[in-house]
């Protein structure tokens, strides 16, 4: 999925485009979703593929939403090596639109040990009980209890 950069330009908002099509990352604690732990998922703001839930998300203490997964393992996320700012890391981008979604660190809970730690900006969070009229009702099945 190719993006117009124009369309985009016009679509997103300064900081969403900055993050997904330039690799820029917002500032920690003022971002939108830092701090949200409602239920529901989280999409791509570029191509609206599922990225992640929130069954997946704690607070990493870093301020930025942070994930133990993917919602589907190996579907929409790929990793790239980030040697940007004199460090080595390890980027994560959706496969679909090629958006930069922010990187994936090997120091979070449970047994993968992995943290996602995700630009806000590069997501748009859909609330449980809207799944099924945005198009995302196949996912309604995490929220059973």
């Amino acid at each position: 999925m190719k993006n117009n950069k124009e369309e985009l330009k016009n679509r997103l908002t300064p900081a969403q485009y900055e993050v997904t099509q330039n690799n820029g990352t917002e500032p920690p604690f003022r971002n939108e979703y830092w701090d949200t732990f409602e239920d529901g998922i989280y999409v791509d703001i570029v191509s609206g593929k599922p990225l992640f839930s929130s069954t997946d998300k704690y607070d990493a203490g870093c301020g930025w939403p942070s994930f133990t997964k993917p919602i589907d393992e190996d579907d929409e996320i790929q990793e790239k090596e980030d040697r940007s700012h004199f460090m080595v890391r390890t980027e994560v981008r959706s496969k679909t639109a090629d958006s930069h979604l922010g990187h994936v660190f090997d120091d979070g809970p449970g047994p993968s040990k992995l943290r996602y730690c995700i630009n806000s900006a590069a997501l748009r969070f859909i609330p449980k009980e809207k799944l099924e009229e945005e198009g995302y009702g196949k996912y309604t099945q995490l929220f059973q209890k």
